[in-house]
């Protein structure tokens, strides 16, 4: 189930997500009982789900990382790089693999649909997770210096990630041109997320003096400003001084 995609892909392009996936929410791969896992979308080449069994095999050295690609060349490219703990497979939203993943990384697949399609996939992908399962809908440029993300469960949005590489902005808010398809046109006046980006600019903009210190610094320094103006930004400073933040999916939900 699904629409053939562009296919671009870079190696070390998912390294943001991944470092997220094998830092707050590596519990899940831990506790699973089938340590199962999807790379959905790889596109034209296998490097990122390759990249995900060898990163995700540091905390579990059974996982099962599946490579799923929708278009059957692809799969038939990636065949001579399967292993103990990696197959590729034709298939789409619908997951055609044995048992139920416990993680689910989508990157750079829904962003070539419709808005409107959004929640359908989602939920298609949500009825498959294991218990304890995350599905990941993210978007990034093409050699991942900005990063975006939807981190979902089996009942619900939980949250929106960012990481960014620093020095590569001058605003936080030029994330805005990678957020997920959910959220890419809600970035208008009267949307929360729009007012989270324009918070996250003040903020910045506030924590100037922070820079002498550094760009982690000034980082941190925003999210501290965030989380005291109320906005529920999640972790701490080890995250944040990574060029990472993460908020609760409710404080920047599409209104509608």
């Amino acid at each position: 189930m699904g629409n053939v995609t562009r296919g671009t892909t870079n190696p070390n392009r998912m390294r943001r997500v991944d470092r997220w996936l094998t830092g707050p929410q590596a519990w899940r791969l831990r506790r699973a009982s089938d340590p199962l896992v999807v790379d959905l979308g790889y596109g034209a080449t296998p490097a990122t789900a390759v990249e995900l069994h060898e990163r995700l095999a540091v905390i579990r050295p059974d996982v099962k990382v599946c490579g799923i690609e929708i278009e059957p060349d692809r799969v038939r490219a990636a065949l001579p790089l399967q292993r103990p703990g990696l197959t590729f497979h034709v298939g789409g939203f619908e997951l055609p693999v044995p048992g139920r993943p416990v993680l689910v990384r989508a990157f750079n697949v829904l962003r070539q649909y419709e808005e409107d399609d959004v929640p359908g996939i989602w939920r298609l992908v949500q009825d498959r997770l294991a218990p304890d399962g995350l599905f990941v809908d993210g978007t990034c440029d093409e050699i991942g210096r900005r990063v975006t993300w939807v981190a979902l469960d089996q009942d619900r949005p939980l949250s929106l990630g960012i990481a960014v590489r620093f020095g590569s902005f001058d605003l936080p808010s030029v994330v805005a041109e990678r957020l997920p398809k959910a959220l890419i046109h809600r970035n208008v006046p009267g949307e929360r997320i729009h007012a989270f980006l324009q918070a996250m600019d003040r903020a910045w903009l506030e924590s100037a003096p922070l820079a002498s210190f550094g760009n982690r610094q000034r980082w941190v320094g925003m999210c501290r400003s965030l989380r005291d103006a109320g906005w529920p930004v999640q972790d701490g400073p080890a995250r944040w001084r990574l060029g990472e933040l993460t908020v609760d999916w409710e404080s920047v939900a599409p209104l509608d």
